[in-house]
């Protein structure tokens, strides 16, 4: 029985139609796969999860302090408040009326309201004691005035020239004043909470930059290998780059779930104080679509910093 002879072995000619006739995918995979995978392991993913952690914290502080701001400055932007000063009872009580109609009158005012004794000596009781509602003490009549514009200085000033005709005693302050020492602090806070962002993005940078050194490093003489096999910059960079995305997105996920679970928590605090300032400060839709591209920045950091030191490797060893 004849039997079919068997196909005479490849040689170089053969080889050379064969890797011609394959695709240039399949011919990068088949050159990237010749080289053992450069793991970055270690502490990097843990390092990478701890300052995306901080990250998260710090942008979400300065975003609900940037809320913050913003929400008291629209709440005492265009709010001002008169103190009709008489110690007489009796002509305080007529001079505080007499403000009031001129203040309705006035163009500009949205809303005027004139402050009951009672809810005055409650608020100065922590302060003065029983003897705030004793009437012993000339306590002014507050009315708080509320503009259809910002309280600016022109405006405060066209009030005091309308009040000084009807009440000879009166005092006219913008109530955005008195908050302005808590907006500059609020804003030292938050380009603190910047600085502090950049600081961390710069130490993420240097720890990928140093993983990357140490991998290649240890991969030295296999890249000098299969480049004289004929692989490209492109082809070696590569087999770096899919493990720094697999464990720069572990890191960054994981810090992303440390970062939001904290924010969380103190949220939770915060609000335990029922307070109307704080209140202000809560993160809205936008803030945490902002928060959510926190890991995809770091993962593209962590590449781009990662391809631009293999590439440097790379000119500097070929």
């Amino acid at each position: 029985m004849s039997r079919v002879p068997p196909p005479p072995p490849a040689g170089p000619e053969t080889e050379a139609e064969t890797a011609g006739a394959l695709p240039a995918r399949q011919r990068r995979r088949a050159a990237t796969r010749i080289l053992p995978p450069s793991r970055f392991t270690g502490p990097i993913p843990w390092v990478l999860a701890i300052l995306v952690a901080l990250v998260v914290i710090a942008g979400s502080g300065g975003l609900a302090l940037r809320n913050l701001a913003a929400n008291a400055n629209a709440g005492v932007g265009r709010a001002v408040s008169v103190q009709v000063i008489e110690p007489n009872p009796d002509l305080r009580g007529v001079r505080a009326a007499a403000a009031v109609r001129a203040l309705t009158r006035l163009d500009g005012v949205q809303a005027v309201r004139q402050v009951p004794e009672a809810e005055l000596a409650a608020m100065l009781e922590p302060w003065l004691g029983d003897i705030a509602a004793s009437g012993d003490v000339p306590i002014p009549a507050l009315i708080d005035v509320e503009l259809a514009g910002p309280a600016s200085p022109a405006a405060i000033a066209r009030i005091e020239t309308a009040l000084k005709a009807a009440v000879p005693r009166v005092r006219v302050d913008a109530q955005g004043v008195w908050l302005r020492p808590v907006a500059n602090a609020l804003r030292a806070l938050q380009y603190l909470a910047l600085g502090l962002i950049a600081l961390v993005a710069l130490a993420a940078a240097a720890a990928v930059w140093l993983a990357a050194r140490g991998a290649f490093s240890a991969a030295r003489d296999t890249v000098e290998i299969m480049h004289l096999l004929g692989a490209s910059k492109q082809q070696i960079a590569g087999m770096f780059l899919r493990d720094v995305l697999r464990e720069a997105t572990l890191g960054a996920t994981l810090g992303t779930l440390a970062g939001v679970a904290a924010v969380w928590a103190l949220g939770q605090q915060f609000a335990a104080l029922d307070s109307g300032l704080v209140s202000g400060g809560g993160l809205r839709v936008t803030d945490w679509l902002a928060i959510a591209a926190i890991p995809l920045a770091a993962l593209l950091l962590a590449l781009a910093t990662t391809r631009i030191t293999l590439e440097r490797a790379l000119d500097d060893m070929l």
